[in-house]
C-alpha cells in the first residue's frame, strides 16, 4: 500500500479483526461485509420455519413466526440501504418479544431462536458505524461483499484440507496455491514470470514453412 492509496476493507465484523484495518491504514474505509449480514439473516429466517405456531385460543402473550419472518425481511431492507437506526429499532422489539415469550416455560426452539436473535442484534449494534448504504454502492459498481474470496477459499482450499479427501494439501502447499491465485486475480503473475525469466525460450517451429506456435515453448 502506498501512502496516498485509497483502501477499502471489507471484514466480517469480528472483534478480533475489527481494529486491524485501522491499524494497517487509519485513513482507509472500513465496511461490514454484506455477505456476513445476509448469511446471519438467512439462518434466522430459516429458523422461523421451525418455531411452533401460535395456539388458536390465544390467552397469553405469543409471537407469530410468520410475522417474525416478515419483520426480518424488513430489517434486511433497512440494512441494505444503511438505515441501521430503524433496523436496530425493529431488532430490539423482536428481541424483547422473544425474551418475554421465553420467560415462562419456553419451547427449546424458541429459546434457541431468541439467543441467535439477540446475538445478531449485538452484532449489528457493534458494527453499525461500518454499515454503509449497500444499495448505493452496488449501483455505483463499488464492492459490498467478499463473497468471491469466501467462495474461492471454501471451494479451492477447504475441500482439499478436510480429512475425508484422499488427496489433501499440506499447509505449505495450500499457502503457495493461494499466492498463485492472488497473483492471477491481481494480474501480477505475468510480471512475475518476466522478472524470473528475463530471456524466455524461443518458440519451436515444428512445422517448417508455417508460423511458429506462440505457445510452443520447449519445457526444460
Amino acid at each position: 500500500m502506498t501512502d496516498n492509496q485509497q483502501i477499502v476493507f471489507l471484514t466480517d465484523g469480528g472483534e478480533d479483526i475489527r481494529d486491524l484495518p485501522r491499524y494497517l491504514n487509519p485513513q482507509a474505509e472500513h465496511y461490514l461485509d454484506w455477505f456476513h449480514i445476509t448469511m446471519r439473516l438467512t439462518v434466522l429466517r430459516q429458523g422461523t420455519r421451525s418455531l411452533p405456531a401460535p395456539p388458536a385460543d390465544i390467552e397469553d402473550f405469543t409471537v407469530d413466526p410468520d410475522q417474525t419472518d416478515r419483520t426480518l425481511e424488513r430489517i434486511k431492507h433497512y440494512l441494505w440501504h444503511g438505515n441501521t437506526f430503524r433496523a436496530l429499532d425493529l431488532l430490539t422489539d423482536l428481541v424483547e418479544d422473544y425474551e418475554l415469550l421465553c420467560a415462562n416455560e419456553p419451547d427449546d426452539k424458541q429459546r434457541a431462536f431468541s439467543i441467535r436473535l439477540s446475538e445478531f442484534r449485538t452484532y449489528i449494534d457493534r458494527n453499525s458505524r461500518e454499515i454503509p448504504n449497500y444499495g448505493e454502492r452496488h449501483r455505483n459498481g463499488e464492492a459490498i461483499s467478499s463473497a468471491t474470496a469466501e467462495a474461492t477459499v471454501n471451494h479451492v482450499i477447504s475441500r482439499r484440507m478436510v480429512k475425508k479427501q484422499q488427496m489433501r494439501w499440506t499447509p505449505r502447499g495450500a499457502h503457495l496455491l493461494l499466492q498463485i491465485r492472488t497473483r492471477v486475480l491481481n494480474h501480477d503473475l505475468e510480471d512475475d514470470f518476466v522478472r524470473w525469466y528475463p530471456d524466455p525460450p524461443k518458440p519451436i517451429n515444428r512445422f517448417p514453412g508455417k508460423q511458429p506456435d506462440p505457445h510452443g515453448y520447449r519445457v526444460v
